[in-house]
This record gives C-alpha cells, sequence and structure tokens, in this order.
C-alpha cells in the first residue's frame, strides 16, 4: 500500500462495508468445501499463514476514518492471532451432509468481529465414512466470488502430498495510526481522488473535443446513452414483482442442488446461450412452478446480477463487480425460448455503458443514508451469481475436494443463488431469507424440476 488512494476501501467495497449497518443487508460469503478426509491442521495452518502472507489484506482489519473524511482504512492489524480465525469442531457422529449445512447457516448469520481480519476458517469432522468439511467465511469487502477463487489458487495444493512454492514472504507490518493520522490521511486520500480526476479529465479532453468537432451528433448520443445507462442503474425499485415471496427476515437456511456441468453447457449451446443464461432459466422455470403452487402466477421478477469487470491487471481481492438490477421474464412452458430471451436480457445489461463505472455508480450510493440504499435492495427478488470454479482436482492439506458450494448474501432479497463449477458438476448454493421461503422442500423440488426441464428441452 503505496499512497493514500491504496490504503482505503475502493467504493465498491466501501459500499458493501457501510449497507450492513442494516443487519439484513450484511455481506457475508460462506464456502462449504466437502472433502474426502479431514484435512491435515499442521499443514492446513501453515498454507494459511503462507496465504495471508501472499494476500496481506487477510491480515488487515478495518478502521473507520474520523468524521467520515474518507472511506475506512484497511490497517495491518498489530494483534493478528491466525488461531483465533481457524477453528475446529467434531458434529456428533455419523453426521451427513445437511448437519453440515445446518452448522454453516448459523455461521453465516453471525456478523464479524470487526475489530478483527474479516474471515474466519472451521474444519468440520465427525461426518460419516471419515469425510470432512471446510467452512470459510469470508466479508465481501475482502473480495467477490471470482476474486475468491484467484486467492483460492493461491492456497490450495493440485496433488494430496503438496506442490513446491516459493517462500513465504513476511507479513505486513504492524500499523496501529491514531486519530490525527487518519484524518491527515484522509485530506491526502482527498488530493488523490481530486488529482486522478483532473488527469482523468485531461486526458479526455482531446478525444472528446476530437469527437464533437467532427461528429456532433455522434458524440450528443453517445453522453445521452451513457447518462441513460447510469440512469438506469441507480434508479429506485419501489415494488416487488414477486406476490408471493415478500416476507424479510434476519433468519437464513442453506441448501445445496449438484446439476451435470456438461449437460447444462450442452442445453446451453442447444439454446444458442451462455451456461450463465441456462442456469437463470433453470431457476426461473422453477420458480414459475414455486408460484403456480401457492395459487399465484407472476410473468416477471426482478433479479440483482454481479456483473464482473475484474481485468488481468487487478490486484487480488477487493470488488471488481458492478451490481445490475433488472426484471426477467418467467414461465415454465418453453425453457428453450425462454432461454433466448434470458441470454439476450443479461448479455443487454452487460454491454451497458455503465457496467465499467463501478466505482464511479458506488460514490453517489455511499453518501445516501444506509436506509436509503437498503431499500433500494429490499424490493429486488433474488440475486443470483455465476461463478467459474477450478477444471482440475484440488487438495487442501492431504484432504481432496469434492464440492465446493459458495454461499452469497441475499442483501435484502429472498434468497441468493450462486452456482459455482468444480470439476464436472455444477455446485448450486442457495442463501435463503426463510421469512420469504418457509418450506423448502416446496421449493427444492421446484427448482430441481426447473433444472430438469432445461437438460431436456
Amino acid at each position: 500500500m503505496s499512497n493514500a488512494s491504496d490504503r482505503h476501501m475502493q467504493q465498491t467495497d466501501y459500499l458493501t462495508w457501510s449497507m450492513e449497518r442494516d443487519p439484513a443487508l450484511r455481506s457475508t460469503i460462506v464456502a462449504v468445501v466437502l472433502l474426502d478426509a479431514s484435512p491435515d491442521w499442521d499443514r492446513l495452518c501453515e498454507m494459511m499463514d503462507r496465504g495471508t502472507r501472499e494476500v496481506p489484506s487477510f491480515r488487515r482489519r478495518v478502521v473507520e476514518v474520523p468524521f467520515g473524511l474518507a472511506p475506512p482504512r484497511w490497517v495491518a492489524d498489530a494483534n493478528f492471532d491466525l488461531s483465533w480465525h481457524m477453528r475446529r469442531v467434531s458434529l456428533p457422529g455419523p453426521a451427513n451432509f445437511d448437519d453440515v449445512l445446518e452448522f454453516a447457516r448459523t455461521t453465516a448469520m453471525a456478523a464479524f468481529d470487526k475489530d478483527r481480519p474479516l474471515w474466519e476458517m472451521t474444519v468440520v469432522d465427525g461426518l460419516a465414512g471419515g469425510q470432512a468439511a471446510l467452512l470459510i467465511k469470508v466479508h465481501h469487502a475482502l473480495t467477490d466470488g471470482i476474486g475468491g477463487m484467484q486467492i483460492t489458487a493461491r492456497l490450495v495444493d493440485f496433488d494430496r502430498d503438496g506442490t513446491p512454492r516459493e517462500p513465504a514472504p513476511e507479513p505486513p507490518a504492524a500499523e496501529s495510526p491514531d486519530s490525527l493520522d487518519l484524518a491527515a490521511e484522509a485530506i491526502g486520500w482527498d488530493w488523490s481522488q481530486l488529482r486522478g480526476l483532473a488527469g482523468r479529465g485531461l486526458a479526455s479532453i482531446w478525444p472528446t473535443t476530437r469527437a464533437v468537432v467532427t461528429n456532433p451528433i455522434g458524440s450528443a448520443r453517445s453522453a445521452a446513452g451513457v447518462a441513460a445507462s447510469v440512469a438506469r442503474y441507480l434508479r429506485p425499485i419501489l415494488r416487488l414483482e414477486s406476490p408471493v415471496m415478500t416476507q424479510r427476515t434476519l433468519s437464513r437456511r442453506l441448501h445445496v442442488i449438484d446439476v451435470p456441468l456438461d449437460q447444462l453447457r450442452d442445453a446451453a449451446h442447444r439454446g444458442g446461450a451462455t451456461l450463465n443464461s441456462a442456469f437463470l432459466t433453470a431457476v426461473l422455470v422453477g420458480l414459475a412452478e414455486y408460484h403456480h403452487r401457492h395459487g399465484s402466477d407472476v410473468d416477471e421478477l426482478r433479479v440483482t446480477m454481479p456483473l464482473s469487470i475484474r481485468t488481468e491487471h487487478d490486484t487480488l481481492g477487493g470488488n471488481r463487480i458492478n451490481l445490475a438490477r433488472f426484471p426477467l421474464p418467467v414461465r415454465s412452458d418453453d425453457p428453450l425460448t425462454l432461454m433466448q430471451e434470458v441470454n439476450k436480457i443479461v448479455e443487454g445489461w452487460r454491454h451497458e455503458p455503465a457496467v465499467p463505472m463501478a466505482q464511479a455508480l458506488a460514490t453517489p450510493l455511499n453518501l445516501l443514508p444506509p436506509a436509503v440504499v437498503g431499500e433500494m435492495l429490499k424490493h429486488v427478488d433474488f440475486l443470483a451469481s455465476n461463478v467459474p470454479g477450478s477444471p482440475v482436482p484440488l487438495y487442501m492439506a492431504g484432504a481432496k475436494v469434492e464440492r465446493y458450494y459458495a454461499f452469497g448474501p441475499t442483501l435484502g432479497s429472498a434468497f441468493n443463488v450462486t452456482l459455482m463449477s468444480y470439476l464436472h458438476t455444477c455446485c448450486v448454493g442457495f442463501t435463503l431469507d426463510t421469512g420469504a421461503i418457509p418450506d423448502l422442500e416446496v421449493f427444492d423440488d421446484c427448482m430441481r424440476g426447473g433444472f430438469h426441464a432445461v437438460l431436456d428441452a
């Protein structure tokens, strides 16, 4: 962290941090990793010690800046204690994976100790057949889904016996800034932001001027298009589309479905669509049936979808996403046609001019009271995310990864569904608000039916 700008949260990270003043908007990511054996504890601790040195944000805590002069500061924790972040429990055996999910849901609902770095890791023993599970809990301010997989690749092994690695770097030097230090840095942060804005403005003057002179009508249309795109991203959503999934609580339940990756990819190809669109279509078909069983039909539902803007030049961690909120059609009679419609809508949003403007769009939202931002999110029906996982086997301290599920935050919606591909399986994880989805068995049956309909389309 070489300058004032680098020491402070990015605006997108700050948004995930500040809006959880409302506990319904907590930005907690939980990964549940099923292992074929219990990992070697000493090796696992060595793995995480090395990992927190290679990704030093995992040794940093968050410190608020006085008077809100700048976003919170990342500070290398002078009291960093690896043993606090790593735990080990044993369930009354022989336990099954549902028991692991029940244990994990309490982890997902619990707030972080914000005086420490924002992550925890728990080994869960006691599973039948000698299996074990690994629960990884991370605050969204540390990373998004794709960034999390990049970090995972730096930690895990690709062989049961271990993967040779370079010596771990030294941990970041501990910091203990006082209020005066933080206030002075905030002034430096403000100036760095102004310089960056001025530099970007000057760099764009000549291209912009030339474009206006040579193509005034096209330039006007381009500017209007950007403005309209920004408005679509920031417009308030005032009502839910679903007449069924309306209640919001602080209670969560975790659920999983496994889908063959090759079959889902083939279904996407048959529809001329992406894997993500096939995944979304399966969820929408399932939701059509779920509403029908509750005596209600719905034409469309609104989704929040994180669109990745991460590039190969970005540093590890942090959020490189833009949250798009848009309606999708809901029906179950023709999955193939529905997939094509969904694909067209999603691809349109991916090419919105406002997509790369994540930091700029997050800035005005961070100036609003959290309750206002919360209302913008609480009128979204569900959140869906697709994270490409590993196509090769992964190992953690001598144990092979069998399944890798990600459970994202609901952010005020009825549920979050995240598809994580691993080897030949789509590991689909649901984080359900039990107020909105009180009948898990019915929901599960509808979702499985949705995936079957898409696979058979």
